[in-house]
């Protein structure tokens, strides 16, 4: 057990939080990962309603012991309705992205639930802290998906946080084992949300073909697009690199909403087109060889990162 603010406030065992990745974090992933100790999110950002409350029921019927909830994007479509689904499932943890957690912070704080945000830079974090949320999660930009316009790194971002607000901060983008783990802590992190590492598990909803993509991605073989709409870090494709094109020649943002097109995370990420489809993953994804399950990584991780710190002292008389 590794014990911090982040252990104390989710009730969790490890200060690790499987990240709400769309088309990828079903209530499958999510309730592997409370089992193992850390907290497991569904991602509801590509469901419906419906669905959102099929899988919150799914994981409630197996009756886990750990602690899972839902990561809930506020500029989502469905986010109102998504948000009293939560209520009245009777949801314990839910992690916020995309917008101000004010919006909801005050009903989901009434009914008890523990509340974390997702931003980008120290200023967003103060004001996440003066929202009222019980943490803050600080995602650098090696992260995959949808990341902060100003492109700030996990290294710096993270102790810059941590010196501008109180609440317990948890440290995201590019950390994915142990040694990650025990870097973030160092720098002050309370704990990690990890989402590329449990992206390649066997527990993971992701197509087959994207799972196989990133066991093969080299170090350099994701970008970050679409800096004039909300930018996003995706692995190079024929799709990609339309997109490149048309930002490369001044494209507005008319046509790249068109290229982007309906539905293109889905054809990419759950329907496995690896030509067409839209494969948003972090640069982790250079750094994956294996496809375990997911009990496995929060276990490895864990004991790694104790490891490490617990041999810190004698490695640093090594290097003398």
């Amino acid at each position: 057990m590794i014990a911090t603010r982040v252990t104390e406030i989710f009730g969790i065992r490890y200060p690790i939080v499987q990240g709400g990745m769309i088309w990828v974090s079903g209530w499958r992933l999510a309730a592997a990962v409370a089992k193992a100790g850390a907290l497991g999110l569904i991602g509801a950002g590509s469901m419906t309603p419906d669905l959102l409350r099929e899988h919150i029921r799914k994981i409630k019927k197996e009756g886990i012991e750990g602690v899972w909830g839902v990561n809930l994007p506020i500029f989502f479509q469905y986010a109102e309705e998504m948000a009293q689904i939560v209520l009245e499932e009777k949801v314990r943890v839910v992690f916020t992205s995309g917008g101000s957690p004010r919006k909801y912070i005050s009903r989901f704080k009434e009914r008890g639930i523990k509340v974390a945000h997702v931003t980008a830079t120290p200023e967003l974090a103060v004001k996440c802290e003066e929202a009222g949320v019980d943490a803050v999660v600080v995602e650098g930009f090696e992260a995959g998906g949808h990341n902060g316009r100003d492109e700030l790194t996990t290294m710096v971002l993270v102790p810059q946080s941590v010196d501008a607000v109180k609440i317990p901060v948890i440290a995201a983008g590019g950390i994915f084992d142990g040694r990650g783990m025990a870097a973030a802590l160092a720098m002050g992190a309370s704990g990690v949300q990890i989402g590329t590492r449990f992206a390649a598990t066997r527990e993971s909803s992701a197509h087959e073909n994207f799972k196989r993509m990133m066991l093969e991605a080299s170090p350099t073989d994701t970008f970050l697009i679409l800096r004039k709409l909300i930018p996003a870090r995706v692995i190079k494709n024929a799709w990609y690199e339309r997109v490149v094109e048309a930002e490369k020649r001044g494209a507005g943002e008319e046509e790249l909403l068109r290229i982007i097109g309906e539905k293109r995370t889905k054809m990419g990420m759950f329907d496995g087109d690896l030509v067409e489809g839209e494969l948003q993953i972090g640069q982790a994804a250079g750094a994956i060889r294996d496809l375990p399950a997911a009990g496995e990584v929060v276990n490895a991780i864990a004991r790694d990162c104790e490891q490490i710190m617990a041999e810190m002292p004698g490695r640093l008389l090594r290097n003398q």
